[in-house]
């Protein structure tokens, strides 16, 4: 039954309904409304007027409400999504901050009683030298000594009795001993750990990363939390060449369930060598995966020996047999999901059987460190970022395929660099130099089977994979550095030609090019297209492609663009350890997930200062400071130079290419002569970047005629100050360290061009050099029309007049280029002359205030 209204009160409920509406504090919308409304947000969260006007057109039940009120609801609606988002962000830092002050409350405790420890060995051998008669033998000496030895050892390993390898409880025996090691190392008992430099705990860090400390062989410790179920973290961890690069193969031979719901592997696993100039090691070990009364979860693992199951026989060919002492995982499950997890890795990789300047690779706990302990943390956040969105990724591929890639560049260059003889390589005569090894691979199908059509071509015709490379010992150079210069400037180091022809013979077809072309036929620029990058950017997957320019229509291969899949690894200057890598493939311009890859490149490796003899300051040759040993002459290192940066590193190189067995000589020495070339180049980068300090000013090297980096930095000063009346750079005193250390570090990007028709950049801060991502090295080829964009160019245009006849003039705001190509927004961007001592203008000089990346 319909009610009837007078028509007073209806007048009164239409007024308070306008009242309400005018007010535009409170609308009441019904479901249907506020699923209408969600819809659209959903498409467009930012609706502008005229789509919300169409909204009410196109949907009656909201015909009642004006178009304000729908801009305030959506409005509070994004407030609310924002507000969700940073709940729940907050609630993750919480937790993350919960699970990792437990895990510093563990670490606090462990060293309070490293210290009782000390303390009371301290008194101890304090009250045995008081107690001492005065008149001793050394014997007496020697007891004393030695009473404080076994004191000191907490948890001395037992005299194992020889178990029975066939016998599962004699394996099981072993894998409870090697369960109870790993917990002693894995809660800081059992070995002497120190804090690793740079690796600082926190919500957003890797993790709590330390290293072993005056203990057998070398070893690794980490603490982290990521936000996988600790069975996804066992399954991750166990796949160890799925993270590990070094590691060539693992293959599980035996499983043998226990009777507590674990299990016993016994597993045998290779590793690359690092360089041309040391053997491989393999590893016998036996992996104990079982759980623990609070529901932790355990992985550890330990070398057999022949005794208790191990191999009798030699190592297998190329290979040295290290030992790996109680290793392992210790997979904590966290409230409100995610697991925290303790890492460590403890091993013996022989270090006597190499040579005496390569023993840092194998005795360096923080080397252990970046490599094992802290890549299997980044891998599990990686896939923790992968899984829940977080991580973008550009080529439309999905992220598994993406670290594919990754993977297969790595272990293609491993493999080049190793050249095991199961891989089908073998060694090539030598040309009477042996500075340059050549290796052939007369059947390729083995690491080119991902290209059915290639691994075909190569059976028909007849031909293979032919790899040269060298090591060198580099000093004073820093491996970031030097990576950094050869992915940002490879006209430096490359022969296009070359390029040109191993593009060619093997995106093509192989054996497409005949001959090599002759150097200097290619001309054009390197861009480079991001593909992917790691957690912390300690890794970049991206495609390089050159841009070709061909002498005459003839040159089909060199007027084309050229590709490369390249990945670039450890260019993080602050990581201690951290080998530095540049790995690149040819691939063509479909660039399919099957596409064949043959990686060349560089990796230099860091060694331990040495403090105990003096180093030289030029690159050398590092076969040939082995031959000749302490005969080769040594120059003192500069004077200036600190000595904590008296780096010495190994740098490897290896070059592929394909060949056609009637050519196979001809490509030979083609490619011995190429790494010649590159070799020297890099000597010459090298001894360029050697004097000076990364992040100091005081070792730039400027164009001939050009200042040193203080003089410049007062002419900077003092010229903004005599065109502004304004200090650019506050100091008391004109102390030239004190104003290049402020210029230095000023918060703005100040950076200086030359006067010529052509201005390029002559020298920056290191905002600036933050800003155009490129170094002070590579800065000097970087050319002002390029990072300036089209409207930039117009206003500087415009005013350089003003700047030439006044001395400055204010620019507003605009967008420049990064030499990557990354787009930059400033606020606003002051050019000046810079006058010298004779008031005669010596540069230009630019600040950008604000910048950002856009």
């Amino acid at each position: 039954m319909a009610m009837v209204v007078s028509g007073k009160e209806a007048g009164k409920g239409q007024q308070a309904a306008a009242a309400g509406m005018d007010a535009g504090k409170y609308v009441r919308y019904t479901p249907e409304q506020v699923e209408a409304l969600e819809r659209v947000y959903t498409e467009c969260p930012k609706p502008s007027s005229l789509r919300r006007q169409q909204l009410i057109r196109e949907c009656p039940i909201l015909s009642n409400i004006e178009p304000k009120q729908i801009k305030v609801w959506f409005q509070n609606r994004r407030c609310r999504e924002k507000q969700r988002k940073e709940a729940s962000r907050l609630q993750t830092v919480n937790r993350k901050l919960t699970a990792m002050n437990k895990l510093l409350m563990e670490e606090n405790d462990r060293l309070q009683k490293q210290v009782s420890q000390l303390v009371y060995e301290n008194g101890y051998m304090r009250q045995q030298l008081h107690n001492a008669p005065v008149a001793t033998n050394d014997t007496s000496c020697e007891s004393v000594v030695t009473s404080g030895q076994h004191h000191h050892q907490q948890n001395p390993t037992p005299q194992r009795p020889q178990k029975d390898a066939n016998n599962p409880a004699g394996l099981l025996a072993i894998a409870e001993e090697t369960l109870a090691e790993f917990l002693s190392k894995a809660t800081g008992t059992a070995v002497d750990w120190v804090q690793m430099v740079g690796m600082k705990p926190g919500p957003d860090s890797i993790g709590i990363i330390a290293v072993s400390h005056n203990c057998s062989g070398v070893a690794a410790r980490a603490c982290g939390l990521v936000s996988l179920e600790p069975t996804k973290v066992a399954d991750i961890l166990k796949d160890r060449p799925s993270w590990y690069c070094d590691c060539r193969c693992l293959d599980v031979l035996t499983v043998i369930p226990t009777g507590n719901g674990g299990n016993i592997e016994l597993i045998y696993m290779q590793t690359y060598a690092p360089t041309t100039l040391a053997a491989a090691r393999d590893f016998w070990t036996l992996r104990y995966t079982t759980g623990l009364e609070d529901g932790s979860l355990v992985i550890c693992e330990r070398s057999l020996t022949p005794v208790t199951g191990g191999p009798a026989g030699p190592p297998a060919p190329n290979f040295v047999r290290a030992e790996m002492l109680s290793s392992g995982y210790l997979i904590r499950p966290c409230e409100g999901g995610g697991s925290m997890i303790h890492i460590v890795d403890h091993v013996d990789l022989d270090a006597w059987s190499v040579p005496e300047v390569l023993r840092p690779l194998y005795e360096s706990p923080k080397i252990l460190a970046q490599k094992m302990t802290v890549a299997a943390l980044r891998h599990l956040k990686q896939i923790a970022q992968e899984t829940s969105g977080e991580v973008p990724y550009g080529s439309g591929r999905r992220p598994a395929v993406l670290r594919t890639f990754s993977q297969r560049l790595s272990r293609g260059f491993n493999d080049a660099v190793n050249g095991f003889v199961d891989d089908g390589w073998s060694l090539l005569g030598s040309d009477g130099i042996e500075d340059v090894t050549v290796a052939i691979n007369s059947s390729p199908n083995k690491i080119l089977s991902s290209h059915a059509n290639t691994s075909a071509v190569f059976s028909t015709l007849g031909g293979g994979v032919l790899c040269a490379k060298a090591s060198m010992l580099l000093q004073n150079v820093p491996p970031a550095i030097l990576v950094q210069f050869l992915r940002e400037h490879r006209s430096e180091w490359a022969d296009c030609g070359v390029d040109a022809y191993s593009a060619a013979s093997l995106t093509a077809n192989p054996y497409a090019v005949p001959a090599v072309r002759a150097s200097g036929g290619f001309l054009g620029s390197q861009v480079i297209l991001p593909l992917a990058h790691t957690v912390e950017h300690e890794e970049f997957l991206e495609v390089i492609r050159l841009e070709g320019h061909g002498f005459n229509q003839d040159d089909v291969i060199l007027s084309r663009d050229m590709y490369f899949l390249q990945l670039c690894s450890g260019v993080d200057e602050n990581a201690v350890g951290a080998c530095a890598q540049l790995v690149f493939a040819p691939i063509d311009e479909s660039f399919a997930d099957d596409v064949p890859l043959l990686p060349s490149g560089f990796r230099v490796t860091p060694l331990d200062p040495k403090t105990d003899s003096p180093a030289a300051t030029r690159t050398l040759d590092l076969a040939s400071t082995l031959e000749i040993g302490s005969g080769v002459t040594a120059r003192a290192v500069n004077e200036t130079a600190s000595s904590t940066y008296n780096l010495r590193s190994v740098l490897t190189i290896a070059f592929q290419f394909t060949y056609e067995n009637h050519l196979r000589d001809s490509v030979a020495e083609m490619a011995r002569q190429y790494v010649r070339n590159v070799v020297a180049s890099v000597q010459r980068v090298a001894m360029a970047i050697a004097p000076s300090r990364p992040g100091s000013q005081i070792g730039v090297k400027h164009p001939p005629g050009s200042p040193e980096a203080h003089t410049l930095a007062r002419w900077i000063s003092g010229s903004y100050r005599a065109h502004t009346g304004v200090d650019l750079l506050r100091v008391d005193s004109q102390a030239s360290d004190l104003l290049l250390k402020l210029l230095w570090h000023h918060s703005d990007a100040i950076m200086c061009c030359s006067l010529k028709a052509s201005p390029v950049l002559t020298f920056s801060n290191q905002a600036g050099l933050d800003m155009l991502e490129t170094t002070l090295i590579a800065l000097q080829d970087i050319a002002l029309e390029k990072i300036l964009d089209d409207s930039a160019r117009k206003v500087l245009c415009s005013e350089f007049p003003k700047i030439m006849q006044q001395g400055l003039a204010y620019l507003p705001a605009g967008i420049c280029l990064s030499s990557m190509g990354r787009p930059v927004s400033y606020e606003q961007a002051v050019a000046w002359k810079v006058l010298n001592e004779e008031d005669t203008t010596h540069c230009l000089a630019f600040m950008f205030v604000n910048w950002s990346f856009v």
